[in-house]
């Protein structure tokens, strides 16, 4: 398992100065579309800076990857040929597909070797992204060029005539933030962030009709939140969220995204004909313990070499648009209503879960920082050979996300989307409504959300959770879960009827019930099934257990309700 690496070597001096150089025209993806793909997967080099060649990945090209075009209801094929050295996979952000077809680390494609999923396609219009997924491996062949996007449409999308005419008023707009060492190479794990890209393009502008446009943006950066806007502070629309289009077009002149997560806008441009504006991330103004934002952490758990980068919390052009003479048929209105939203009922949920992102407390010659980590997912770290969770197919459930770090972490799950019920127990923002696969999860905080799991169960292959800040993913912050179809009642309440806080602990253990049944007996064992005390009363839904006075090893609590019993494995260490 790699652990956090901080590269020392960024020339944050001259790579800085790039923002001085002549802009570039924006780069647009190449679009494939059709029901079979071929995406090669290949070694390549790119001058960024000067004439010195800069060692890179691409699909189909030296950098980044083509936008993939499909249709609802279209059955594809993807032909994944890795022409790296090394293995790598090959994830569909946002779709709903089986775990075989789902491109996680469980599904790595050898080097020298071809990898063909193939589905119907069941989402419905959106913006979603593709990239690499590999164990430890995430942020390094992310950050050197292999992500690109993939657009859905469908029936609904197609009659609320939107902007639709791929890189003229329908621009894709992947942002990502690299770092660079002094041999201008792509360097990954560090604070000097300090090159900002879009499409792969350095320093860009763009040619845009005056009239309405619709910008996809993809925050594909490894570590970085924007806080999107416009340099003449006009308002924009959102139109759609991670999982497709929105019930309304959401009025707003601030957009925070946060790794993974996408948004389409729409600018109405139609009287700036001759004028130009700038995309900006407005980051002066994005709320504090956001990697991006002002400050991270509190001392002495910051992170290093976060306040020597000067764009952390300052204001900063992403892109130029410059306003030319609108197209023949241009769209000119922005439609009100967009399609119906029927939210899943958290009263259908029968699961509850508890996540809880914090530092692993499991490495003796490490000091966890609460900023930089080491970061695991209920005092764990990701193990390939571990199943976290087993859900029951068609079964609805809230997911409560409790960060306990001095950071946000933006939490993925992969074959679904969610409704978000709550962050810091109020509702979601309007530009937060609607289908997401990511949501930011604040510092010291908490998000739930809901969401129901259909069509697809294996028992054999899970799916992922994850922080989308990479190199916290390839560092363990990531979990699995199975989808089951043959998960009886009773299994499924094993693990789900009670959640266990700080497990493992040096002090205390806190245990809920999530079910309508006090529990009325406990009873604690040793490694040995040895009686080390029991206690017969009405407890209540949270109980705790003092652990102070106990050796360190495994302990075994079984707690019984009037319908049965459940036994809990619980872990004494030292701190």
């Amino acid at each position: 398992m790699n652990r956090i690496l901080h590269l020392r070597l960024t020339a944050f001096g001259f790579l800085s100065a790039v923002f001085g150089l002549s802009q570039n025209q924006l780069v647009i993806p190449p679009m494939l579309t059709g029901t079979s793909f071929q995406l090669d997967v290949q070694e390549s080099t790119k001058v960024f800076f000067g004439t010195t060649n800069t060692k890179t990945f691409g699909i189909n090209g030296a950098f980044l990857s083509p936008t993939i075009v499909v249709n609802k209801g279209d059955v594809i094929t993807l032909n994944v040929n890795n022409g790296l050295n090394e293995p790598t996979t090959m994830h569909w952000h946002g779709l709903h597909v089986s775990p075989t077809n789902d491109g996680g680390p469980h599904q790595s494609i050898p080097a020298g070797t071809t990898w063909s999923p193939n589905f119907e396609v069941l989402n419905n219009a959106g913006t979603f992204w593709y990239h690499p997924h590999g164990e430890g491996k995430t942020d390094l062949h992310v950050s050197k060029g292999l992500a690109g996007l993939f657009i859905i449409h469908d029936p609904l999308e197609t009659a609320l005539g939107l902007p639709s005419t791929y890189g003229i008023d329908d621009i894709p707009v992947i942002v990502q933030s690299k770092a660079f060492d002094v041999l201008t190479q792509i360097a990954i794990s560090t604070e000097m962030d300090t090159v900002f890209m879009v499409n792969g393009t350095i320093n860009p502008y763009v040619d845009l009709p005056a009239q309405v446009v619709r910008l996809r943006l993809l925050n594909g950066s490894s570590l970085r939140s924007y806080y999107f806007g416009l340099s003449n502070n006009q308002n924009f629309y959102q139109i759609a969220s991670d999982g497709g289009l929105t019930q309304q077009a959401n009025s707003l002149s601030r957009l925070l995204l946060a790794p993974g997560e996408r948004s389409e806008i729409l600018i109405d441009l139609s009287l700036l004909n001759g004028q130009q504006i700038n995309l900006m991330s407005y980051a002066s103004e994005m709320p504090l313990n956001i990697y991006g934002s002002a400050t991270v952490g509190i001392a002495p758990d910051t992170i290093i070499d976060y306040t020597k980068n000067k764009f952390n919390g300052a204001d900063f052009k992403l892109m130029e648009m410059r306003i030319t003479n609108p197209t023949v048929n241009p769209i000119t209105t922005i439609p009100t209503n967009l399609v119906s939203y029927t939210p899943y009922l958290e009263a259908d949920a029968t699961v509850h879960r508890r996540l809880v992102l914090d530092t692993v407390a499991e490495f003796v010659s490490i000091t966890p920082n609460l900023s930089e980590g080491p970061f695991g997912i209920d005092n764990k770290l990701f193990d390939m050979d571990v199943i976290n969770h087993e859900v029951a197919l068609n079964t609805t459930e809230v997911w409560k996300i409790v960060n306990r770090t001095h950071i946000a972490h933006p939490f993925h799950i992969h074959d679904i989307q969610f409704n978000i019920l709550k962050i810091t127990n109020l509702p979601p923002p309007i530009y937060l409504e609607g289908w997401k696969d990511v949501v930011l999860v604040p510092a010291h905080d908490s998000v739930e959300f809901i969401t129901k799991f259909t069509d697809f169960a294996d028992n054999m292959v899970p799916y992922m959770y994850h922080c989308h800040l990479l190199h916290h993913e390839d560092d363990g912050m990531m979990g699995s879960f199975l989808v089951r179809d043959d998960l009886s009642v009773d299994a499924k309440q094993k693990d789900l009827l009670f959640q266990i806080e700080s497990n493992p602990t040096s002090d205390q253990w806190i245990i809920r019930s999530y079910s309508e049944l006090s529990i009325n007996q406990i009873e604690l064992m040793d490694a040995t099934g040895r009686l080390i005390f029991e206690e017969k009363k009405t407890f209540g839904k949270e109980i705790s257990i003092d652990a102070l006075g106990l050796d360190n090893g495994v302990y075994y609590l079984k707690c019984s309700t009037v319908n049965g019993s459940t036994t809990l494995t619980l872990i004494k260490h030292s701190k």
